[in-house]
Formats: structure tokens, sequence, C-alpha cells
């Protein structure tokens, strides 16, 4: 029997929860207690099958969403998708820099600027100069930073009970702050920049493997390559969210029944740990915030620049040495300097993190309107339109995050 190989859809899924994924977590957690358990859930079939949908696209075509877009759409119609995603990504890569930078300051000495520069240097030159192939294999080892908080959970101890009724028996509210915090969580678990990447990672396999080629040029090949994608991306997510509920469990068994509330970034919730569940849970969370930061800024920078190296029709590949993609490496690097660059503006830092996933979950509404409509035309997906189950899926996936954000803007006070 074949073993189905892991490699897109896991790094999606761990790429997920990034800093601003922990803060916002870790926020809601603190702030709601095990109200928001049910979200992991509720997500999770939603974040899976659009997840899917974005790699079926890639794997199909041979080319990335903003590539589709170009090919089938008006110019205005890409350049505001585009333009969308890539505030939604600076904002999001400053905000995760900014957190590593945070979160090293707790495990070492030296001032937090020094880290942030560090940081973000480190995942540029690895993205620049490391070859596709062995890139996604440090990656892969990356995915293990997210068992820090998993074993933080287990240090800190749990009543069981009470999470498990949260988690089946939603609890809801029409006041502003939940639907932002709402629309914060499903924007941190069914991001844009997601999309753009796993598609553009099916692209990348699809160039790196002489024997696969685009569907439409080679149906046959499509049975095994679909079961790998939904294997492969199924579990990808899975792992995503059952990390989330871990952080949402432990910051409101320890921070929220303790009265603490105003928790709004990661590497806080690390340090209000401390006096609670002690010095070793303390740790594990901040080290997993510096881990799953070196995974997810290589991934915000390159779904960037794919989708910009599609609409201008430049040559891209994380394969490629520099000099044969110099426009595409670019855009990795000014994406990733202004994020950087951010953090020295003064910001708030103790938003920034939060309102990076809540704008994320605005953008994701017509970046996947436009995915569902590319998916279902025959003219891009030929034979291989989306199957029913995931059209239903997919436009409820679409429905809910339009919901949230339209519930959000109404019920927030002016």
């Amino acid at each position: 029997m074949r073993i189905l190989k892991l490699g897109p859809g896991l790094i999606t899924g761990a790429s997920d929860d990034d800093p601003s994924g922990i803060a916002t977590y870790s926020l809601v957690g603190a702030q709601f207690g095990y109200g928001m358990l049910w979200t992991m859930l509720f997500s999770y079939p939603l974040m899976a099958a659009i997840q899917e949908i974005s790699a079926r696209i890639g794997r199909v075509t041979g080319a990335g969403i903003a590539g589709n877009i170009r090919r089938h759409y008006p110019k205005a119609v890409l350049y505001a998708v585009i333009s969308l995603l890539l505030v939604a990504n600076v904002f999001n890569l400053g905000a995760d820099i900014g957190a590593m930078g945070a979160a090293a300051k707790l495990l070492l000495p030296g001032p937090a600027g020094i880290y942030i520069l560090l940081f973000g240097g480190l995942s540029l030159l690895l993205e620049v100069l490391v070859s596709y192939i062995k890139y996604v294999k440090y990656l892969k080892w990356l995915t293990l930073a997210l068992f820090a908080y998993v074993a933080t959970a287990i240090v800190v101890g749990e009543p069981s009970g009470q999470a498990l009724r949260a988690t089946f028996l939603p609890s809801f509210s029409f006041r502003g702050s939940y639907f932002t915090a709402l629309i914060a969580v499903l924007g941190t678990t069914i991001s844009p920049y997601l999309f753009f990447w796993q598609a553009s990672q099916e692209v990348e396999e699809v160039r790196v493997h002489p024997y696969e080629e685009p569907l439409t040029q080679a149906p046959r090949q499509a049975p095994a390559q679909f079961q790998r994608i939904k294997f492969d991306t199924y579990l990808g997510m899975a792992f995503s969210n059952l990390v989330a509920f871990f952080i949402i469990l432990t910051t409101a068994a320890t921070l929220h029944v303790h009265g603490i509330s105003d928790i709004q970034t990661a590497d806080q919730a690390a340090l209000a740990l401390e006096p609670l569940a002690g010095r070793f849970a303390s740790l594990l969370f901040a080290a997993g915030i510096v881990g799953t930061g070196l995974l997810a800024v290589p991934v915000l920078a390159g779904s960037a620049a794919y989708a910009v190296s599609e609409t201008f029709r430049w040559s891209a590949s994380l394969q490629r040495e520099p000099k044969q993609a110099m426009k595409f490496y670019g855009t990795i690097g000014i994406a990733t300097l202004i994020g950087l660059m951010l953090n020295f503006l003064r910001l708030n830092p103790i938003k920034a993190l939060f309102w990076s996933a809540v704008l994320n979950g605005v953008v994701a509404v017509p970046v996947m309107t436009f995915m569902m409509i590319l998916a279902r035309n025959r003219k891009v997906m030929g034979q291989f339109r989306l199957p029913l189950y995931l059209q239903l899926a997919g436009w409820l996936a679409t429905a809910v995050m339009l919901f949230a954000s339209v519930g959000m803007i109404v019920t927030l006070r002016p």
C-alpha cells in the first residue's frame, strides 16, 4: 500500500498557528474562558474544505490563485484582491516578527529589538538561499514546535468536563466584543495567505517532480493526487485546530479563572502563565511562539511573492536561484523588511497581533468568493470542477466569514 505524502497541507496547517493566531487564541481564552472552544470544532470542516479547494486549483491548473484570477477576470478584480492580500500579509508579518522578538526576550537576555532584527533577517536569508526541496523539509520539522502548546496544557492540568461541555454545546453572544473576537478567531483560522500558499505549493510540487503535471494535462494522475491532497490537507488542518484548542484551553484554565482577561499578545500570555502554572509552562509557551514564527513568516512572505509574481507574470519559484527569479525574491525581501520595520514605528504591539487576525477575517470573504467561482468554472478546472460536498462546504465557509464580518461591523460601538 502506498504511503500518502505529507507536504503542503501539513505545512499550511501548522503555519496557521502563527504568533498572531497564538495571541488571538490566548485573548479569547483569557477573555471568554472556555466559551469559544466550540469554534475549533465548528471551523475545522470549513477550513479543511477551503484549503482542499485551494490545493485543487493549484494542482488541476498548474497555476496559483492569482494566476487563475489574472487569466479569467478583469485586471481591476485581480489588483483589488492582491492589494487586500498584501496589506493583510505585511501587517501579519510585522506582528509575527514582533511577537517572536518579544518571546525571545522572555527566554534570553537582551532587548526585543535585537531579536526582531535577527528573526526577520534569518527568515529572509533561509527563504532566499535554501532550495525549495530542502526548505520544505525544514518547515516540516518546525511543525513540531506546536507540540509545545499541547505540553503546556498537560503541565497546567485541566478540568476536562467543563471544557468538553463548552466544546460541544456552543455559547453565543451578540455583543460587539464577542463578534470581534469571533472574526479574529475565524480570520486566524481561515486566512487568505494560506489559500495562496497551498495553491502555489501544489504548483511547486508539479515543477520539482518531472513525472507530475497539471491534472488538466494528465487526468490519469487525478485520483491519486486528490486522495493525497485530501489526506494531507485534512490532517494538517486537524493538527492546526487541535493546537489552537489547547492554547484556548490553557489560557482559559489559568488566566480566565484567575480573573486575568486583558491579555492581547502571545508573549503577554506566556509571561502571565508563570505565576499560575509555573516557569516551565511559561517557557514552553514562549518557545512555541518562536518556533511557529519561524514557520509562519516565510509562508506569509512567500504567499505574497507568489501572488504578486503571478499577477505580473514574473518567474516565481522557491526552487530557482535568486538570480533566476529576482523579482520574486525581491518581493519576499520587501514584504519581510516592511513587516519588520512596522515594529519600529511605535505601533501598539498589544493590538497589532489581534487586529491582524481581524483584518485577515475580513479580507478572506472576497478572496474565498473568487476562489469558489474559479473552482466551479469549467474553463478553469476542465473536467475537475468541485464535487458537490466541496461546493456546499466552500460556500458555507464563505457565508460564515461574511456573517461574522458583518456582525462585527454592526455591533461595534461608534
